[in-house]
């Protein structure tokens, strides 16, 4: 459901395809059909990176001391009926806050190093970090306890992708400072990765 200020998904679903079968069929694909996702299909997958999985808060991606330093944000181009923009993945009420109006894929592939199969994307998931989170409790080893987590919370969104017929891969080459720029990425937030994502 779309508002003036967020976009509000339907609960997930939670049931699928045999978690064996998506492991068997998972590959990193690099371009996509151009078919527009939908709202439901945006709102599983981030549910399966970072959605809250139990009532007492728990997320979908384990998280050490479950201090929760991801932050996942959006690049909305074609997505039902939500505007082109960047939105910012809400995880307590599984919804969307808008954060920018408008989106150029161009700028980012330029920013990702001239990949330029990213534009054809419908929507771009990007997991960042507020590093701090993680180690005022651990330490200098708590940078890695969030980089692994990075990689779950990826791992789980490229496998629901798989679940709802879509392909993906992770991209990790990219120039940091201007993804944080074109992304309007909060103060302490750090991309680790890109995930691009749609049918293929």
């Amino acid at each position: 459901m779309l508002d003036k200020q967020r976009v509000t998904f339907a609960h997930p679903r939670e049931d699928g395809i045999a978690l064996e079968r998506c492991i068997q069929q998972r590959r990193s694909v690099r371009g996509f059909s151009d078919r527009a996702l939908t709202e439901s299909e945006l709102g599983q997958l981030l549910w399966a990176a970072q959605g809250v999985t139990s009532t007492d808060g728990k997320r979908a991606a384990p998280s050490a001391g479950a201090l929760y330093p991801l932050e996942l944000y959006v690049a909305v181009g074609k997505v039902g009926a939500i505007p082109v923009g960047i939105y910012h993945y809400l995880t307590r009420d599984h919804a969307l806050a808008p954060i920018a109006a408008g989106f150029s894929c161009e700028n980012l592939v330029e920013a990702a190093r001239g990949q330029d199969w990213i534009a054809t994307a419908p929507a771009v998931v990007c997991i960042a970090a507020v590093f701090e989170r993680t180690s005022v409790k651990y330490g200098q080893r708590g940078r890695g306890y969030v980089y692994m987590e990075a990689g779950h919370a990826a791992e789980n969104l490229m496998l629901q992708a798989v679940a709802l017929g879509l392909a993906t891969t992770m991209v990790g080459a990219f120039d940091d400072d201007e993804v944080k720029r074109l992304l309007h990425l909060g103060r302490g937030e750090i991309p680790l990765c890109l995930v691009p994502v749609g049918a293929p």
